[in-house]
């Protein structure tokens, strides 16, 4: 008996399986669009789940075989899933019709308290947090902060210099621990040496790892939020014991203190000591309690260690690579050391040009993600195609495609940092180059994170040359994760200038 009743449970998953498969088709073809024949019903994540690719490389597939197409559907369990392949549609669901697509794909739990932040939170509560958050950013603000980026690259040099072990191999674990640095301290405040062994370090490095069951809780909150609430899936509980202990300690420090350091814990003493947060047009509040700004850190925190690391990373890689590239970045890097008589400014750093074409191209051809994702909130329409979209409909934008598009950016996999030189300036780039997203959900911390790179970077070249180490025999690809574009195959060398 209970051998047929798993025969015919399986058969009826097996015949809902077919069945959605075919909805999914029939959905898209409706409305004109074509769709990809490979898992109909399950789509690109479960092509992730039992290969050994990353999820970047599935969609860069799909691009390829539709990129004449303003659109592709794929398979999805629960609601219409399409990868915008068009330019101009990319360009008008991010910045066109924002409040069209304004929400993340990623919908989160609201028992999740880490998980409320910027980056998954939606609607008029994404706005009012995002407006709350934006002072950290401005220009004045990042040169009020530059010192604490800048004193953690001068003191990463004589911790690489004293520990000759870190010269050679495991060279993202080891920028990992700069970046560590750099945002513990403008984060948490955190300037003493031990910081490059601190237990933020240690988080940043478990959090940065990707499981089964992690990659497993993600997909879920992409692909139901209906789920999500009822198994009340939660995407860093281990975290919150230590992160909201950490605010809050912090923030009580500061209140006593009254020592203003310019980062994100005066932010928050200052949002606290202003009250509740109030959106005027729709009447929304919010109290800035230590749970709501622990979440803030936390995604601040973690989008500023492994997503920094891998864009320095993936930039020496490429640098080390090409010697020309190295040495005209090294003579720049040198005239601005001897031009500030070895004091860096955020101005001097922000006039580097060669630096910033060589950051912008690394960041081309590897970007530190390989796709992002949007929620329409309203029906509407995409002008390429007159693709009707539904509210509901989960997009995916391919950015590193789109990146590697040679109609875009001829011999695409040449590494040629003019094409970003401002001579060259050319509108599609404004369109098809997005490795921070783009629009009004682009990351906030955009400037911050280049900065923060920039400030290792040029301390790094400043005292060694970078070798990359390739694995013999080897093709340098990607290592399977869900949204990063982690290089497999290749490791870094620095050799004493």
């Amino acid at each position: 008996m209970i051998t047929l009743i798993l025969i015919v449970a399986v058969a009826a998953l097996l015949a809902a399986i077919y069945l959605r498969g075919v909805y999914n088709e029939a959905y898209w073809k409706k409305r004109g669009v074509k769709f990809y024949q490979k898992s109909r019903a399950l789509g690109i994540f479960f092509e992730f789940f039992k290969g050994d690719r990353s999820v970047l490389e599935h969609i860069e597939d799909i691009y390829c075989e539709f990129r004449n197409e303003p659109a592709v559907g794929v398979g999805s369990l629960f609601s219409p899933n399409l990868i915008v392949t068009d330019p101009t549609n990319v360009q008008h669901l991010t910045t066109v019709d924002f409040n069209s697509f304004m929400d993340r794909s990623i919908a989160p739990n609201s028992r999740d308290t880490l998980s409320n932040s910027l980056i998954f939170i939606t609607g008029a509560k994404w706005k009012l947090i995002r407006q709350s958050m934006t002072p950290l950013f401005t220009s004045s603000k990042l040169k009020s902060m530059y010192y604490i980026m800048d004193k953690s690259a001068k003191d990463f040099v004589p911790y690489i210099k004293t520990n000759p072990k870190l010269k050679k191999g495991n060279a993202f674990n080891t920028l990992c621990t700069f970046c560590s640095a750099a945002m513990g301290a403008a984060v948490f405040g955190v300037t003493t040496e031990s910081v490059f062994d601190s237990p933020f370090l240690k988080m940043a490095q478990k959090a940065g790892v990707t499981t089964f069951w992690q990659n497993l809780k993600f997909v879920i909150s992409i692909s139901s939020s209906f789920i999500t609430r009822l198994f009340n899936v939660k995407l860093a509980a281990e975290h919150e014991a230590f992160f909201i202990g950490a605010i809050k300690q912090i923030i009580m420090e500061r209140k006593k203190s009254n020592v203003k350091r310019h980062d994100f814990g005066d932010l928050c003493v200052a949002l606290q000591e202003k009250g509740v947060l109030r959106d005027n047009e729709t009447g929304l509040e919010i109290k800035p309690t230590d749970e709501i700004l622990s979440a803030q850190a936390f995604f601040f925190f973690n989008a500023g260690v492994e997503p920094t690391a891998t864009t320095i990373f993936n930039f020496f890689v490429l640098v080390g690579q090409h010697p020309e590239v190295q040495e005209r970045l090294h003579r720049e890097v040198d005239e601005a050391f001897k031009k500030s008589q070895g004091n860096l400014t955020f101005d001097i750093i922000s006039d580097m040009e060669y630096l910033e074409m060589v950051l912008n191209e690394s960041m081309r051809i590897y970007p530190a993600i390989g796709f992002f994702g949007r929620m329409c909130v309203k029906n509407t329409t995409l002008p390429v195609g007159n693709i009707k979209i539904d509210k509901g409909t989960t997009i995916f934008l391919p950015l590193f495609a789109l990146q590697h598009d040679e109609r875009y950016y001829p011999e695409p996999e040449v590494f040629k940092p003019e094409r970003f030189s401002k001579e060259n300036k050319d509108p599609i780039i404004d369109k098809t180059f997005m490795p921070f997203g783009k629009g009004n959900r682009m990351c906030i911390g955009q400037r911050f994170a280049t900065v923060q790179a920039k400030a290792g970077i040029v301390h790094l070249m400043r005292h060694f040359k970078v070798n990359t180490v390739q694995i013999s025999g080897k093709k340098i690809g990607f290592q399977k994760h869900l949204f990063a574009a982690r290089l497999k195959n290749v490791d870094l060398e620095f050799i004493d200038r």
